[in-house]
């Protein structure tokens, strides 16, 4: 009996954790989708009043790091999701 308590608190714990993991990457993404978003605004700006091709690359840039952002996003999912199901509950 007390081996299942300990067990199913271990195992809520570990649920916890990973759900907590989700949540901070899910706020990694958000502020990268901000810092990114607002680069980009700021770039084309840049790029429209003044046609200097290198605030393309800025946009470019600032869209390659919101992409890997979600990947990590996607990756850390993936990860905590087979971690709370494969933890033991029995």
């Amino acid at each position: 009996m007390a081996g299942n308590q300990a067990l199913t608190k271990a195992h809520q714990a570990v649920a916890q954790s990973t759900a907590i993991a989700i949540q901070d990457a899910s706020d990694n993404l958000r502020n990268l989708s901000t810092i990114t978003t607002t680069t980009i605004g700021i770039a084309l700006a840049k790029l429209l009043a003044t046609g200097d091709t290198k605030y393309a690359t800025v946009i470019e840039e600032a869209q390659k790091v919101l992409t890997k952002g979600a990947e990590s996003f996607a990756d850390i999912g993936e990860k905590a999701a087979k971690i709370a199901k494969d933890y033991p509950s029995e």
